[in-house]
């Protein structure tokens, strides 16, 4: 059975850095994309960034590129996401996601793209 668990959310003032990060056990890790989404109070979950297999290839959300940083460790089955020059619209519970299938080639901001889910992190930007 696949489990993910996200860590590392929690309050922060704008400007700030957080790192989000997932473990995942119950499968062969290396083999399936990762990809981390965010749903804020009233609003429909959102893609936010996502890695590739092969760690070749990220994806981010227009409104996170050039701030967040995803990231994989092979090796430890887990999945980051560095959150830089945070902002209160960046507040949300962030769930991380592994690809259905295996060596998926996208596309990777479709939540169809994704068949197991974390319970998610809040995390809480203040102005």
């Amino acid at each position: 059975q696949v489990q993910l668990v996200e860590s590392g959310g929690g309050l922060v003032q704008a400007g700030g850095s957080l790192r989000l990060r997932c473990a995942v056990s119950g499968r062969v890790f290396s083999n399936y994309a990762m990809g981390w989404f965010r749903q804020a109070p009233g609003k429909e979950r959102e893609f936010v960034a996502a890695i590739s297999w092969n760690t070749r290839s990220t994806f981010y959300a227009d409104s996170t590129k050039g701030r967040f940083t995803i990231s994989r460790d092979n090796a430890k089955n887990t999945v980051s996401l560095q959150m830089n020059s945070l902002k209160p619209e960046d507040t949300a519970v962030y769930y991380c996601a592994a690809a259905r299938y295996t060596f998926s080639s996208g596309p990777y901001s479709a939540e169809s793209l994704y068949g197991d889910w974390g319970q998610g992190t809040q995390v809480t930007v203040s102005s």
